[in-house]
């Protein structure tokens, strides 16, 4: 086993679950004892985030704020878009195929006959990876929901929500006041819980409140405004014991309104390990200005303008619309769609309504998949506007799309993180070529 690529480790993890790498079974124990079979232990801070959307975002400005502090920062998102060693990153490097390989291999190691899912044995390993390399914090992203998530077998110093909105409903309830109490499952008693949803449901207030958590929510103990008089900056606020520090800073290097939110939330978790993880105003500014995340608003360089978004579910997609709109002029969009048939893809698609002048649909060859025909008739049946056309694949689609494009038109792909992956995998070594 010592000896496998991490190739055939990743097929080995999708074999170890009767669901494979589609596998979704919520609950800790497995994760648990296989835990206590590593003998992990939390020896550094851990700072956790959940949320419907936002959480990738957050994870990545604490990562860069942190590495620009100087500290040796452990990140564990997912999914990933194109290789897997982009869910677990020292300093915002992808470790190594190496270093993944015997980090499984302890893992299968110690699992015994845990059939564990790929998402948990991914999360085992994640914190493997960080142990060997005596990392100073570790930035854990939530997979889905919170409360049975395996990420929620370690013990955080600091836990985040995003938001809440509906996505997952199958596994997490039909509701804000259903999700946003699984959410609220990763906050501890005696421990900084901040929320960074404007109107939090009362289940996640309740559920603060019942573990003993000590809550923070945005607008009443961190926020943020906008400079009417200096479009280039934007202040960050919140409540330091009996102090409210205000800090005036440059925009984020992440694009879209919504960045303001994510960033702020990051600060205020920042500002509750003050004493134990130091960061200069310095580092904040660097960190802030020079985050990147692929395919959140991710706009590449040159003509047309090409946009990546992994927005898939109705919160998400108006933010999108929201930004799109902010772009400036351009003569057409060009819109490279592909979901997953268990989204709501008519709630996901209703912001765009009006906003596309081509719909480029592709079937997406994954489990849940959706085929471009659904989507095609979703767009019809609720009169979205815009010509329509089905391919086999996003890239397909995109080389269609990149095809027929003028210098003053965009083309916008969103839908899924397969979607987006496909895309991304093709787009980037062309433009990196010129």
């Amino acid at each position: 086993m010592s000896d496998r690529s991490l190739s055939a480790w990743l097929t080995h993890l999708e074999s170890l679950h009767p669901r494979g790498i589609a596998g979704i079974e919520l609950g800790l124990e497995r994760v648990a004892r296989v835990k206590a079979a590593l003998g992990q232990h939390e020896t550094v801070p851990v700072i956790t985030v959940a949320g419907t959307n936002g959480k990738g975002s957050v994870c990545a400005y604490l990562a860069t704020i942190l590495d620009r502090a100087g500290y040796k920062v452990g990140c564990y998102t997912s999914p990933h878009l194109v290789a897997y060693n982009e869910r677990v990153t020292l300093n915002g490097v992808p470790v190594d195929d190496a270093a993944l390989c015997r980090a499984f291999a302890r893992v299968e190691a110690a699992r015994g006959g845990e059939a564990l899912t790929y998402f948990e044995f991914g999360t085992l390993a994640a914190w493997e990876v960080f142990a060997e390399a005596g990392v100073d914090v570790v930035v854990l992203e939530v997979g889905l929901g919170g409360r049975l998530d395996a990420v929620n077998v370690y013990e955080p110093d600091v836990a985040v929500v995003t938001g809440i909105a509906l996505d997952h409903q199958d596994f997490l309830g039909p509701d804000r006041e259903a999700i946003g109490r699984e959410k609220a499952g990763i906050y501890r008693a005696g421990k900084p819980a901040l929320c960074a949803d404007p109107k939090p449901p009362q289940s996640l207030l309740d559920a603060a409140a019942s573990v003993g958590a000590d809550l923070r929510l945005l607008g009443r103990d961190f926020g943020f405004e906008r400079s009417a008089e200096d479009r280039q900056q934007w202040r960050f606020w919140c409540r330091s014991g009996a102090e409210v520090l205000r800090r005036s800073l440059a925009y984020p290097g992440l694009r879209g309104a919504t960045q303001l939110r994510n960033a702020c939330v990051a600060l205020a978790a920042l500002d509750t390990l003050k004493l134990r993880l130091p960061v200069a105003m310095g580092a904040i500014r660097r960190g802030l200005m020079e985050t990147e995340l692929a395919g959140r608003f991710q706009v590449l360089p040159g003509r047309p303008a090409v946009v990546l978004d992994v927005a898939h579910n109705p919160d998400a997609a108006k933010v999108l619309a929201d930004n799109l709109g902010g772009m400036g002029f351009f003569d057409r969009t060009y819109a490279v769609l592909g979901m997953l048939g268990d989204k709501d893809i008519a709630g996901t698609l209703a912001p765009l309504k009006g906003k596309v002048d081509y719909w480029l649909l592709a079937d997406l060859a994954v489990p849940r998949g959706a085929t471009a025909a659904t989507l095609a008739e979703a767009i019809e049946r609720h009169g979205l506007g815009g010509t329509v056309e089905t391919f086999a694949t996003p890239s397909d689609a995109f080389a269609a799309a990149a095809k027929r494009a003028g210098e003053s038109d965009r083309i916008v792909t969103f839908g899924s993180f397969y979607t987006v992956a496909d895309v991304l995998a093709r787009v980037r070594p062309a433009r990196q070529a010129h």
